[in-house]
């Protein structure tokens, strides 16, 4: 048996020992750090810890690949991670491969996720959030390390200040630390769990849109086709209020989407928010005003308009109206309003 066989831990190996050892068996460094030598000769690092309740034996490698001293540091770091509870092997592989900061993993979940977002304007802003509010609290912490109390720095500020923004932030916060937990750079629960508990309640204004009430619609209406804006736009901004359907879906429609015989507009999944086919049926003054807008186009009334033409063209005929046309339809006709005590009206989709 070797003379220092795991008997006396306080008898710390050295180099020149670690080379002059021959025999096979474990010689020990101290603080369950052991060189092994097998019957062939072979020498290798080994930690033996505590690791929530068991007894784990750890391989640190060949000691031609790893000293003496860099298999004290790895067993350091190892052990230290065991006595917080953590996974030494996981805690390992995240030293290998290197734990990014925070701000490092949101670009990194942003430019993953940047593909699957529909709207490229809310890809900006995920990213701008976390860059206006959250990295310069976190942005330089590791991911591993980040903490409740660190989430809680960040969303204190903003909290009832900004509370629609604070939401948005702690829930970014959170897919960026599901991610790191998801890719091995951190343990445990998320902190952005029980970051609400800190914060103070956040008051609610519970309120509706001003909208017309149903009584003045006949009136609105009338005052809507006298209005002086463009029959195209009158027309458009009338077809949006009698098939409750969004802005963006009335001005990018089609005629292919029109079944004029069937009397039914159906907007194709790619173009609603659900992205879900809606089919919405179509009254007799929604087909008065398509008939109106194909003879506007220039199309007879046995004519079909092209397929991929819009129902209700820009100035350039390859162009939707714009959204700026129908606000301002809107915007005129409450300033002529103004001072008569006529409520507001909030069309679907504005």
């Amino acid at each position: 048996m070797p003379k220092a066989l795991g008997r006396h831990p306080e008898k710390k190996l050295t180099a020149v020992a670690v080379n002059a050892a021959k025999l096979p068996g474990r010689y020990a460094d101290g603080n369950g750090l052991y060189l092994v030598v097998s019957p062939s000769g072979a020498k290798t690092w080994l930690l033996r810890c505590v690791v929530q309740g068991r007894r784990r034996d750890i391989g640190l490698g060949s000691v031609r690949l790893v000293t003496l001293a860099e298999a004290r540091d790895e067993a350091t770091m190892l052990r230290k991670a065991a006595r917080a509870g953590d996974d030494p092997l996981a805690a390992r592989q995240r030293a290998r491969r290197g734990v990014p900061t925070f701000a490092e993993a949101a670009e990194r979940v942003h430019g993953e996720h940047k593909a699957s977002w529909r709207n490229p304007k809310h890809a900006q802003q995920w990213i701008n959030t976390l860059t206006t509010y959250a990295f310069p609290i976190i942005g330089h912490r590791r991911v591993d390390h980040i903490q409740t109390q660190d989430v809680l720095k960040v969303l204190t500020p903003i909290w009832l200040a900004k509370p629609e923004t604070a939401r948005r932030v702690r829930q970014r916060i959170g897919t960026v630390l599901d991610w790191a937990r998801a890719a091995g750079f951190r343990e445990g629960e998320n902190p952005v769990a029980s970051v609400t508990s800190g914060l103070p309640k956040q008051t609610q204004p519970k309120g509706h849109h001003s909208a017309l009430p149903y009584a003045e619609v006949p009136s609105f209406m009338s005052d809507l086709r006298a209005c002086g804006a463009g029959e195209e736009v009158r027309l458009a901004f009338e077809f949006l209020i009698l098939t409750a359907a969004r802005t963006g879906e009335v001005l990018g429609a089609t005629w292919g989407e029109v079944d004029l015989d069937a009397k039914v507009w159906t907007v194709p999944a790619s173009r609603m928010k659900a992205k879900r086919e809606h089919r919405v049926p179509l009254s007799p003054r929604a087909m008065a005003i398509l008939a109106r807008a194909k003879e506007l186009a220039g199309y007879s009334n046995d004519e079909m308009p092209d397929a991929g033409a819009f129902v209700f063209p820009g100035t350039k005929r390859e162009r939707p109206l714009s959204n700026m046309a129908l606000t301002m339809v809107l915007r005129r006709m409450r300033s002529a309003d103004r001072g008569t005590g006529r409520a507001g009206v909030t069309a679907h989709g504005f």
